[in-house]
């Protein structure tokens, strides 16, 4: 490359050094900063680099000057801080929808965003082995085009499977077409809230989702899905499993105030019920997985209210038990 062209990718590599080797506490001399364009063959006055980093500045770069011994140059501020990046590097590697290999691709990407030395901490965290990740490859995907389906308002297509003891997919019969509302994040899991024509609104785990296409068919918006409130259906959905909605009033002790509003929001009005309880009632969606959260609290928690939903979770109880006689 002639000596010109060179001089072209000053303010480029100028730009590529700040943001990958300098920090707070790696600063860089002149003389670092000479030497790492004479490396890339173009030389450099200590005057003319005084300009370029003025025009760094200018740009919105937050190069700062420390004076004294040892002193030299730095980007003090960036789109992201250290600590934001490994917030969101550990929420990539607790992710159960991205396989291991996406999420350590997605952490190298995050690393970028930083000094080669602060990546170099990112990387000293990286703990994707040995978790519980997804075994679809195509989740990544999946999502970018239900996203797009929902922008262009468009019906999706895609076959549904489950993973059996043999460990291996196996998808079920048919093509599944639904109209996609949202995606949510639930238990650690991505679901597809949609409307679809053999179980009306509903929800799909986006990572038991494959083949997903596009089709031309216009979404359907029924009533129920203009005025779904996202918020309120993750609350009254235990673990994303299908059920029917109904109002259920609930007995707690105390203790539990906490558990009730991190599960149902800090709104929730928890009314006393004597010295030590308090009552709350909530639409819930009624399953097997609300009856699991409940059982799990003992004669902490009491179903008050109706009185099918509660002799359906003593039948439920009834049930487990025959298992340890």
């Amino acid at each position: 490359m002639a000596r010109s062209e060179n001089q072209k990718l000053k303010l480029l590599y100028l730009k590529e050094l700040f943001e990958t080797q300098s920090d707070e506490d790696h600063i860089l001399s002149m003389q670092d900063i000479v030497s790492y364009l004479a490396a890339r063959g173009i030389r450099a006055e200590r005057k003319s680099v005084y300009a370029d980093v003025a025009c760094l500045q200018a740009f919105g770069m937050d190069i700062v000057l420390q004076k004294g011994p040892g002193g030299g140059y730095f980007l003090a501020s960036r789109p992201f801080e250290l600590a934001e990046l490994k917030l969101l590097s550990g929420a990539v590697q607790a992710s159960k929808f991205l396989s291991e290999r996406k999420s350590v691709a997605l952490i190298e990407k995050l690393s970028t965003l930083c000094s080669k030395y602060q990546a170099a901490q990112l990387k000293r965290q990286l703990t994707v082995r040995d978790r519980v990740k997804s075994m679809n490859e195509s989740v990544y995907y999946t999502v970018d085009r239900i996203h797009e389906a929902i922008a262009r308002n468009l019906q999706v297509r895609f076959r549904y499977f489950d993973w059996g003891v043999d460990g291996r997919k196996h998808e079920r019969p048919g093509d599944y077409f639904a109209s996609p509302y949202a995606l949510v994040w639930d238990d650690e899991n991505y679901y597809l809230i949609a409307h679809s024509e053999r179980h009306g609104l509903t929800h799909y785990r986006v990572d038991k989702m494959a083949k997903l296409t596009i089709t031309q068919k216009p979404r359907v918006m029924t009533e129920e899905a203009k005025t779904l409130d996202l918020t309120r259906y993750g609350k009254a959905v235990f673990g994303m499993f299908s059920g029917q909605a109904q109002q259920v009033k609930l007995r707690f002790q105390n203790s539990l105030a906490g558990v009730v509003l991190d599960r149902f929001g800090k709104d929730a009005m928890l009314v006393p019920d004597g010295n030590e309880h308090f009552t709350f009632t909530t639409e819930i969606v009624v399953s097997p997985v609300f009856y699991g959260w409940l059982a799990g609290f003992g004669e902490r928690a009491e179903i008050l209210f109706p009185e099918s939903v509660r002799a359906e979770f003593a039948a439920q109880c009834r049930k487990t038990l025959e298992l340890y006689k």
